[in-house]
């Protein structure tokens, strides 16, 4: 029995719950003011899951990102991006403060789950945002990538669409993204430490 026991602790997709006090999690600030009061510690999570459910991509939802994304690549750390639909446009990246010889681009030439986990479990880089579009994401594989980013102290951000939204999610922290005519509006849709607190206002260039 204890050697079963032991064998069920070990795997990666087991949940269990925290006893004693919580670990504190270093944040990214947004570079909103106005959204960093609204997200726990002031920022983006420095490690673990953001889901970012939208429409269809080219909303804005990376120009929502890049300040966070400019900061940890002046700490000298790497983002990695997993299947983009686009390729990243390097002018506005550059424009928003993205050192392009910080940046790669993974192209997975099977799972894109698989290999954003592999990325994050590794600490190799600040953060990694991926785009998984051929297959669905269950809870067990959000969980995975959640532990994978916990693990290697890595922001991961996984864009998926808003049919998800009613969906349980075992991420840090989500965001539904619609576009406005003022910018991109932004709900919280779960905030761990903290409920949902409505929707923010984003100006998107």
């Amino acid at each position: 029995m204890t050697g079963a026991l032991d064998s069920l602790l070990q795997r990666p997709d087991l949940w269990r719950g925290r006893q004693g006090p919580a670990v504190s999690v270093g944040v990214v600030p947004t570079g909103w003011p106005g959204r960093d009061r609204a997200l726990p510690g002031g920022g983006w999570p420095q490690e673990g899951l953001v889901e970012v459910l939208a429409r269809h991509a080219g909303i804005g939802e990376v120009s929502l990102l890049l300040p966070a994304l400019a900061r940890l690549v002046g700490q000298g750390r790497r983002t990695a991006w997993v299947d983009p639909p686009h390729v990243p446009y390097a002018p506005a990246l550059m424009g928003g403060g993205l050192d392009l010889s910080r940046l790669l681009v993974v192209r997975a030439a099977g799972d894109v789950f698989w290999a954003a986990e592999q990325v994050l479990r590794s600490g190799a880089c600040g953060a990694v945002l991926a785009w998984p579009r051929e297959r669905p994401a269950d809870d067990r594989t959000l969980r995975r990538l959640q532990l994978a980013a916990e693990e290697g102290r890595t922001l991961g951000i996984v864009f998926r669409s808003h049919r998800h939204a009613d969906v349980p999610s075992p991420a840090r922290l989500r965001l539904l993204l619609e576009p406005s005519r003022q910018g991109l509006a932004v709900r919280l849709l779960k905030c761990r430490g903290r409920g949902p607190s409505g929707s923010l206002l984003v100006p998107v260039e």
